[in-house]
């Protein structure tokens, strides 16, 4: 390990007047002191910083946690990443132990997720550096072991849906642009492209699967939730790493429960899994512009479930590994969905599909819906606002592209 410091070195700037501190008037004086003392210890004797680091991060958390997250100043962001920045240099200097430097990745994690980029994004380029000391550190233990414990993957065994012609969704295969926009776009009505992802170096050069996840993204601190749906009452987040995850909620383990990963920063934070897919086509027909379209990251077991909900905007689901059982109420049903009452949920039926209680919910089964099976390789579009229920039938990785 002792090539991690020359490494992680070589990306700061030269001398300290070149690491700038330029904060508005929103931060406090007494912040500013503590960081410029902190960048000072850094180029002085870089191991001493981190006690400082860490006051720098336990303030500006306090900052990002007060009030709601869009109200946040972005000055407060700026300055948790740089906390985040002095905290990973002076934990890899001299020669850290394999878990100091992956506890450097964690912090740069954490300044991804809830900091700002600065320096030229310098966080993400930390992780590239340390990711391979820790990638090559775990590859040479398990060629050491002698006796590796396998795992399998949890399996339920339930039964699949019957799908019924009459509400099948459509398919197309990969239709023109013009087609595309005059018979469903315009008119709003779902359907499932395929042959629109097969080029995806997902299914190529890198096929997504549990042992291609490890290796990339293994040791990245990511939010999980917990719990089969959003709705349960035992419904939480948590941090862990992609590994901690696969172990605990994918993996056959005792008493794991379910876990999900499904976020929008995972492609940010993650390039390599960003690098394995393309935005549909179909997207140009949007009014936004490439930027403005949110990529989504789902990742879980079977059973793994959505409940019934819309979005504010055009989604592709793209489905990459395993099957979805999927449900679609157009924005007329509405009326026969129950929403919650809740601003906060007031998206979201509180039906439960696949086992609805008809006597509290009698006009559910009134409901005109449309299903199908995603299989990898499937597109399907869901219109703006289209109410969708979504159960992962085997172990699951859909990517998820809104647009306008």
């Amino acid at each position: 390990m002792d090539s991690v410091w020359r490494d992680v070195r070589a990306l700061l700037p030269v001398t300290e007047t070149e690491l700038p501190l330029l904060f508005t008037e929103t931060i406090e004086p007494s912040m500013l002191t503590v960081l410029e003392l902190t960048r000072k210890e850094l180029y002085s004797a870089a191991s001493a910083c981190v006690d400082n680091a860490q006051v720098v991060i336990d303030y500006s958390w306090e900052k990002l946690n007060t009030g709601t997250w869009r109200d946040v100043e972005k000055e407060w962001r700026r300055v948790y990443s740089h906390g985040c920045l002095f905290k990973v240099v002076g934990m890899c200097h001299g020669e850290p132990t394999q878990d100091k430097v992956q506890e450097a990745i964690r912090t740069c994690d954490m300044g991804l997720l809830m900091g700002a980029s600065i320096m030229d994004n310098i966080l993400q380029r930390l992780v590239g550096v340390l990711k391979n000391k820790v990638s090559k550190n775990i590859s040479s233990r398990q060629e050491d072991s002698e006796q590796p414990s396998p795992k399998k993957l949890k399996k339920n065994y339930l039964p699949d849906p019957i799908i019924k012609a009459t509400l099948s969704v459509p398919r197309v295969q990969c239709p023109s642009l013009e087609s595309f926009r005059l018979g469903f776009l315009v008119p709003q009505k779902p359907v499932i492209i395929e042959g629109a992802i097969d080029h995806w170096p997902a299914f190529k050069d890198h096929a997504w699967s549990i042992d291609y996840l490890r290796d990339v993204a293994g040791c990245r601190t990511v939010p999980v939730e917990l719990g089969s749906r959003y709705t349960d009452e035992n419904w939480s987040q948590k941090l862990l790493t992609v590994n901690e995850f696969i172990d605990h909620y994918i993996m056959d383990k005792e008493g794991a429960g379910v876990g999900y990963l499904a976020q929008h920063q995972l492609f940010d934070q993650v390039p390599e899994l960003k690098e394995d897919i393309r935005i549909p086509d179909y997207c140009c027909l949007g009014e936004g512009e490439e930027d403005d379209i949110m990529i989504n990251a789902w990742f879980g077991p079977e059973q793994t479930i959505s409940p019934l909900h819309q979005d504010p905007q055009q989604n592709f689901l793209a489905q990459v590994v395993g099957r979805k059982y999927i449900r679609l109420y157009s924005l007329e049903e509405t009326q026969h969905l129950y929403p919650h009452q809740s601003h906060l949920l007031s998206n979201t039926s509180q039906v439960d599909v696949e086992n609805p209680d008809v006597v509290q919910f009698p006009d559910f089964l009134k409901a005109s819906y449309q299903e199908c099976v995603l299989q990898p390789g499937d597109v399907l579009f869901i219109p703006q606002q289209h109410w969708h229920y979504v159960r992962s039938l085997e172990l699951s990785f859909s990517v998820s592209f809104w647009w306008s």
